[in-house]
């Protein structure tokens, strides 16, 4: 029941990756291992078996051990619906909305659940692998902390600190952090690693012994890029690219302001008879593009304004004259519709936004969450794929008549009367490989080889041994307690 915590000198060096890779490497030494992290902020979440959601960072490292996400593994969960304010999730579900100045606040009731998760997560393994957040050096938040020392602290967790080299200043990063945590934070800290090191490692001993050296600190190893990180789903909005794949079908995804849940997009962008291009702000939509997905996000009404400000509601349109299809999913699906109306201001100031009208549906916002995993039959294809509900809102109108696909026998989605316009509130169903093979079909694409699950769990094997031959896993594991 031992535990290791990885924490950072800043946000994105990497620690999401290399926790995965520590839970495969871990689980292929025979040990039964969980991810944990305490508190997380992203858009990207997944549904878990318990009917609850966390980051999707921790459904893959929960791949990465071998057993289903569950919410214990992200107690905390932090969507942000504005600059100013987020949902917050607490083990699974959401308790309420807090403006970012009164997060400060609302802190001292978290830590309790974050202790109770990870307690019986201990109980269910044989090593915790903790992932902190953003970095323990903004002790301006060190106050009522439960994403980094102040749970580390707390469950008595040794910490190793990890800096990106790839973004500069490593040594000031690592030394950095040492000077201003305070003695008994830095004495959590059990040693050090380089991350995304270009080149060759031995042109950085001498700074890897400065960091020794200036820190007290041992180093655990020095990691080089790791190239095949692209092909596992990302958590954060920063990790998506322009383009991706160069084949004849041609997919088009704006990237709105608060895109949830774009790991949709990963199997698409593996396909190698797709083009999928994500579409940046003050970009037009290219006019041969053969099909546009309206991805998810935490805000529709105030992503259709996004959108709009874009200029992209005409470049929608145009495509939709063109003959071209469109696939909207959850909050895009909600896009297309009519109006969305919202009654309660559950997303702003109450009030209805006009929608694209593209789809003969109409959406009001409500104030419960729905989150399920399902199975699913595509009604075009007769396809059977898995997927997941993650969405406030009820969808009504007559294109609902002509359903994307059936749960149960009931109806899911919508579908224009000419076949090209889609709607549907499930995520993940491309990570189904006949569902997009099928689906890529119907849009004059030939049928795809790719097995995306087996892809991923080798790339996850590939981390796993990337890490051991970089690190000193055993003397690394050996610090847990």
């Amino acid at each position: 029941m031992r535990a290791l915590m990885i924490q950072g000198t800043g946000s994105n060096v990497g620690k999401s990756l290399l926790v995965a890779g520590l839970c495969r490497a871990a689980v292929r030494r025979g040990l039964s291992v969980a991810p944990f992290k305490p508190q997380n902020m992203s858009n990207n979440a997944a549904v878990t078996e318990d009917g609850g959601e966390i980051g999707r960072a921790q459904a893959l490292q929960a791949l990465a051990c071998g057993r289903p996400a569950h919410t214990d593994m992200n107690p905390v969960l932090l969507k942000p619906e504005s600059d100013l304010g987020a949902q917050v999730i607490v083990q699974g579900h959401r308790i309420a909305t807090v403006k970012a100045r009164d997060y400060a606040k609302f802190k001292p009731r978290l830590l309790s659940p974050v202790l109770e998760s990870f307690a019986r997560l201990q109980q269910s393994a044989d090593l915790v692998i903790v992932e902190g957040a953003g970095s323990p050096a903004e002790v301006n938040l060190r106050s009522n902390d439960i994403a980094n020392m102040g749970f580390a602290r707390a469950a008595e967790v040794p910490v190793v600190l990890v800096g990106d080299i790839d973004r500069g200043g490593v040594i000031a990063q690592i030394v950095g952090t040492r000077v201003v945590l305070d003695a008994e934070d830095a004495a959590q800290i059990a040693g050090f690693l380089i991350n995304r090191f270009r080149g060759d490692t031995r042109l950085f001993d001498d700074g890897y012994a400065t960091i020794e050296e200036r820190t007290g600190w041992r180093g655990f190893g020095v990691v080089p890029h790791f190239a095949d990180a692209a092909l596992l789903p990302a958590e954060d909005a920063l990790d998506l690219g322009r383009a991706k794949g160069s084949g004849p079908l041609r997919i088009a995804v704006p990237i709105l302001s608060r895109i949830a849940n774009f790991d949709d997009l990963d199997p698409l962008a593996q396909e190698p008879h797709v083009t999928l291009s994500l579409i940046k702000p003050g970009e037009a939509i290219p006019g041969d593009t053969d099909l546009i997905i309206l991805p998810g996000t935490k805000s529709t009404r105030a992503d259709l304004a996004w959108l709009r400000k874009q200029g992209w509601d005409i470049d929608i349109l145009a495509h939709v004259r063109r003959g071209g299809h469109v696939l909207g999913i959850c909050g895009g699906y909600q896009m297309l519709g009519l109006a969305v109306q919202d009654p309660e201001g559950l997303e702003g100031p109450a009030g209805d936004t006009p929608g694209l009208g593209v789809l003969d549906v109409m959406t009001t916002m409500q104030s419960g969450k729905h989150l399920s995993q399902v199975k699913a039959v595509h009604t075009a294809s007769g396809t059977i794929f898995s997927g997941y509900e993650i969405h406030m809102g009820k969808t009504t109108g007559a294109a609902c008549s002509r359903s994307f696909a059936h749960i149960a026998g009931a109806p899911e989605g919508a579908v224009s009367s000419d076949g090209r316009i889609m709607g549907s509130y499930l995520h993940g169903m491309f990570a189904e490989d006949a569902f997009r093979s099928a689906f890529l079909r119907q849009l004059g694409g030939p049928t795809s080889n790719l097995n995306y699950g087996k892809k991923v769990e080798k790339t996850l094997d590939d981390l796993a041994e990337h890490l051991e031959a970089h690190c000193d896993i055993d003397a690394l594991l050996a610090t847990a307690r």
